[in-house]
């Protein structure tokens, strides 16, 4: 039993949903769980349909939701023939859902109104590809996950029940392969005991396929990308960023806690707990070795490079010039959290408190408010956060010439600066 996870890139064209087959072929004959995300930007076009239809503007929205109904009708027109009707058919299923909740008023809060019309993504996309991964002769059975992952319903980042899912996946997931080699399944959402869709936090399809693997005692878990392997760099950043062949959970935890996108910071737990092997490869030329990721220790890495744009930075200060102690930090932690807010960097002075975080401005506007109830608050924004692990002298200086520093911290294996 193996699972394989396919990304938005994978599925984002004809050309590329047409190229599964050929990797599917060679894994001719055995089991397989696959999980698929939306096509392309679907989820970024759904959020603008999200923000449209909270902002009481009906039409806007139901137009652009017209416009991803065409987009994927068209794309299953061009790669079905025989299969076409039935796939039509629980497409407009899909659409019907969506479209029932965008003739009403919003009278719940946004994140809620979120995972319901952006899980539609994913129900499209593995709609599409298994129905045509079936006309080309590769049988699969099509699950809706949000039938398996049981979660709470703290809507855009639900936690899922494990005990329930894990009965789930036993029961309703394991039957299945008795009769199929392949199941296919969607990324990112789940749904709570009301049968309220929910998502897993952006990019939450690599969490996804390793819960799966974690419960299906899977052999390894596949990451298929358009990218060779993981890189030290982002490669759309660093033009000579470098393959890396072999690294170790721990070391993807760290690249993940510094912000590096290739793996989801929650996917490498539950393989972990299970010695399962992490595979990235490239769907592009799928020969290539691409990068295995163990439990095993790996020395000589090269430098890895994180660079974070769009940072904002708040400075907290004491209003009476007293220490910044546990009192004020504790109620700040509980903004973050009540916030779901994560700082990417923090340092505590005397009289101050500086903290990092991506630009997320409604909710970075009400912590800033709600701090400054107890402390001045200063904001600073379009900045730059750099992470460099096993790095070299050379390189820093490179990456961070013509910059102003504003803040450094530095381990022995570690440097983070942020930048203006």
């Amino acid at each position: 039993m193996k699972v394989f996870k396919f990304g938005g890139a994978s599925v984002n064209s004809v050309e590329r949903v047409q190229n599964l087959v050929d990797i599917l072929q060679n894994y001719n004959g055995e089991k397989l769980l696959i999980v698929v995300s939306a096509m392309g930007k679907t989820t970024n076009a759904l959020e603008k349909v999200v923000n449209a239809f909270y902002e009481s503007k009906n039409a806007e929205a139901l137009e652009l939701f017209a416009t991803i109904k065409r987009q994927h009708l068209n794309t299953a027109k061009y790669l079905l023939v025989t299969h076409f009707l039935s796939c039509e058919n629980q497409l407009r299923d899909f659409f019907t859902e969506a479209e029932w909740l965008l003739h009403d008023k919003p009278v719940k809060d946004y994140d809620y109104y979120y995972d319901q019309l952006v899980c539609t993504g994913e129900l499209f996309s593995t709609c599409i590809v298994s129905h045509f991964l079936n006309e080309k002769g590769i049988s699969n059975k099509w699950i809706d996950v949000r039938d398996v992952f049981r979660t709470d319903d703290d809507f855009r980042d639900a936690d899922i029940d494990w005990e329930i899912t894990t009965a789930n996946v036993r029961d309703n997931i394991n039957p299945l392969f008795a009769e199929n080699n392949i199941v296919l399944t969607q990324g990112f959402i789940g749904a709570t005991d009301e049968n309220e869709s929910t998502t897993l936090g952006r990019e939450g399809s690599d969490f996804s396929a390793a819960v799966f693997a974690n419960l299906l005692d899977a052999e390894s878990l596949t990451i298929w990308k358009d990218v060779e392997s993981v890189m030290n760099a982002d490669p759309k950043q660093f033009s000579d960023a470098i393959p890396i062949p072999v690294l170790n959970f721990n070391e993807v935890i760290e690249m993940a806690y510094y912000g590096a996108q290739i793996i989801h910071p929650k996917t490498i737990k539950p393989l972990q707990n299970k010695n399962i092997p992490l595979f990235v490869k490239s769907f592009i030329d799928p020969n290539l070795a691409g990068t295995i990721i163990h439990n095993k220790v790996v020395h000589q890495l090269p430098p890895i490079i994180v660079l974070k744009e769009n940072q904002v930075m708040l400075q907290m200060s004491s209003r009476d010039f007293s220490f910044i102690g546990e009192h004020y930090i504790g109620r700040l932690y509980q903004l973050f959290e009540s916030l779901h807010l994560k700082p990417n960097l923090t340092q505590n002075g005397a009289i101050s408190f500086l903290c990092v975080f991506d630009d997320r401005t409604e909710k970075l506007e009400k912590l800033a408010l709600d701090a400054s109830a107890f402390l001045d608050v200063q904001v600073m924004r379009n900045l730059s956060l750099l992470t460099i692990r096993h790095f070299h002298k050379e390189i820093f200086e490179k990456l961070t010439i013509d910059k102003k520093i504003l803040l450094r911290q530095q381990t022995q294996t570690t440097i983070q600066v942020l930048m203006q």
